[in-house]
Order: C-alpha cells, then structure tokens, then sequence
C-alpha cells in the first residue's frame, strides 16, 4: 500500500508541473523473481522513478519503453524471460530465472485512469480489489490495463464500453474481495484476454499506547512501511505533535477512553509502553473484547502475568483465542538493546503476526521465499 500512496502523491506532483507520466505494472510472474504480481512503478517523461518493478535491473529498460508508451499513448506489455542462462543478452542480468510480464500505461485526463482508481484504493479504509487485464496471446491488440476497482461500498469500472468479459470479471473480483485472495482469470472475447484480479488489504494500523520517548523510534520505522500511526497517552504534555512528528494522530485518553478514538480491523496492532501498569491493565480490560490480532505488552513476561491475573480476579474471562492475540514481552527474540533495536523488533513481529509467518531466517525455509497465493482459474 505505501506503494500506492508514494506513486499518486508523485503522480499529483507530475500533474501539477504538467508532466506527461506512465504506470508500469508487474501483472504475471512466472517462476522467481525479485518483486511479484502488483509491483507498481510511476514514470514521469524526464525519468522519475516512483516504486519498483524490480531490484532495479528492469527498471532502466522500463523507463526507455515507458518514454514510448508516453510519446504514443498507447499501453504496451513487455516480457522479461530469464529463464535462459544467457539473460545478459536482455541488458539487464536479472539472475532470477523467471518470466515477468509488465504492463506499462500511459495516464490521460484526470479521471478514467489508473491513477484515479488507485486514489479510490487509497481512500479506502478496508480490503479492495484492483483488476488490470492484458492479452499475451496477441500484443497488438488494445489492451484494457487497469480497469476496475472494487471496495465494499463502490464498484468503478474504466473503458467499460471495452470490455466484454464485464460481467465476469466484476464477479471474479467480488469473489476476490469475499475470500481476500488475489487471482489469474483468463477470458475469451475477440481474443484471449488475462486479469489480475489483485486483493489489495488496508494500511496497517500501528496505535502505540505511550508517549515515551521509547515510542519515538517506534513511530519513525512505522512511517518509512507507510503506516497509519496513532499515539495515545494519558500525559498530555507527552503526546504532542513536537514529539512525534509522523504520527497521523496524537490522543490524551485514560483508558476507558481509548477505543472511542481508534478504528479497529484485521490490520489493527496495538503497543502498550506507557511504563504505568495500573494505565495498562484499566486499558487491556477494555482491549480484550475487542478481538485486535495484535496486542503487544512491553515489559517482563512476570508483568504480563499478573495483568492477567489481576484481569480474571476482575471478573473478566480470557479465552485462548484471546491469550493468542497478546504478545509480551513484547517483539521478536533479535537480540535487542536499546529503544531503536527494540523497536525494530516490535515492528518485525507486528508484521510477522499479520502476516501469517513465523518470524525466522529464509535460510531455513524449505519452500520458495515467495509462496504465490495467486489462483489460476480459466473462465
């Protein structure tokens, strides 16, 4: 998502200067390759690069097809094959051993673009679905691009009077959307046409309980993922905005207070470090019925243990679903000292939990590092 948001604040810029600009888009991965499916880069027409398609060997070859994409206007499908041990014969020595299709996009007008319906992705706060369509069988001819955005309060469908396989592929992507599990669809119309009907989730939300100056560096790795920071303490000399300048939202709450300034989803993590343990069990009372999938406690496991302790002699039972989502001491075992190490290690298990992974060295990973989570589904 910090994608996203990073190449339409640079598409805005462009805009605004008058410059002309494309989108590359990586739609079909097949074999290894450094980014996947749905890596986005934004070209603008004297060589600006925001995001990435790759560890940076495409991205030289993609900005001289995207100059022509822009001088034409027309979108245009390139294929990177290093399967073939000789891939130094593409210019680009990927090393990868895998074919990546991209598609590259110019932006025209201010609406019915690709650009328009990321900003729709943007302003949604929940799961969304972007579909890009591309034909590999006949390059030629047009092709549909980045054509449909699906929230659960809005459908937007571009170059609609195009696309023929409509009805099928706003059904692909609300199946998409119900099972949050991105798919390859292919369609047959005046030829073979194939979509990426991508599951786009939500911005993390990163709400850290404590004003400290521990959280500082916690809020400052929040901000380079892109993250959606919130800091709530009940000082309020503490949390202002001096203190922490990233944060999207500084709040002075007591803990019976704190929910009514939060939204809560699947993407919610919160990180108790307030160094006030009375704050802390008064907030985790409120926390539990909440079922947040992440609930990080700093501080010793002996803490966390008469917190709850003192919790169930309150009356309030936890179960082991519960018990599960509450992760102290808080981080993963990395070996940290100090507050920007520890932070570096909440971070990582934060991403780790909602993520669905274990936490530990690739190294051991038996199976490829990318597990493609794409379905292949013939119409």
């Amino acid at each position: 998502m910090k994608e996203i948001i990073d190449i339409v604040a640079a598409y805005d810029e462009a805009h605004a200067l008058g410059k002309k600009t494309a989108l590359a888009t990586v739609v079909l991965v097949e074999g290894s390759a450094y980014r996947r499916a749905g890596a986005r880069m934004l070209i603008t027409e004297d060589g600006q690069l925001t995001g990435a398609i790759s560890g940076g060997c495409l991205e030289g070859d993609a900005l001289r097809k995207a100059r022509l994409v822009i001088l034409q206007q027309q979108p245009l499908l390139v294929t990177y094959d290093t399967t073939d041990d000789d891939d130094a014969k593409l210019g680009v020595g990927l090393g990868c051993n895998g074919i990546i299709h991209i598609l590259i996009e110019p932006i025209t007008g201010d609406i019915d673009n690709p650009i328009s319906l990321l900003k729709e992705i943007i302003s949604n706060v929940r799961n969304a679905v972007l579909a890009t369509v591309f034909s590999i069988k006949d390059r030629k001819t047009p092709q549909p691009g980045t054509c449909l955005c699906l929230t659960e309060d809005k459908l937007t469908v571009s170059h609609s009077g195009h696309l023929q396989y409509q009805v099928a592929l706003v059904s692909d992507a609300e199946r998409v959307l119900e099972e949050q599990r991105s798919e390859i669809r292919f369609y047959q119309a005046d030829t073979e046409y194939t979509a990426f009907v991508e599951h786009i989730k939500p911005v993390i939300s990163l709400v850290i309980v404590g004003a400290g100056n521990d959280a500082i560096p916690l809020t400052r790795i929040a901000a380079v993922l892109g993250w959606n920071i919130t800091v709530i303490d009940g000082r309020p000399n503490y949390a202002v905005k001096q203190r922490f300048p990233f944060a999207q939202n500084i709040v002075t709450a007591k803990p019976a207070d704190v929910l009514s300034h939060i939204k809560i989803n699947d993407r919610t993590a919160i990180v108790m470090m307030t160094h006030n343990y009375n704050y802390e069990v008064a907030l985790l009372k409120e926390l539990l019925p909440t079922s947040l999938p992440y609930i990080g406690i700093l501080g010793p496991k002996k803490k966390l243990e008469r917190m709850l302790a003192e919790v169930k002699d309150a009356g309030i039972s936890i179960s082991e679903a519960q018990l599960n989502d509450i992760y102290g001491p808080v981080g993963l075992d990395i070996g940290a000292e100090g507050a920007e190490e520890i932070a570096l290690s909440i971070m990582s298990e934060i991403k780790a939990v909602l993520s669905a992974r274990q936490g530990y060295s690739l190294k051991y990973k038996p199976a490829p590092i990318h597990i493609s989570n794409l379905q292949y589904l013939v119409k």
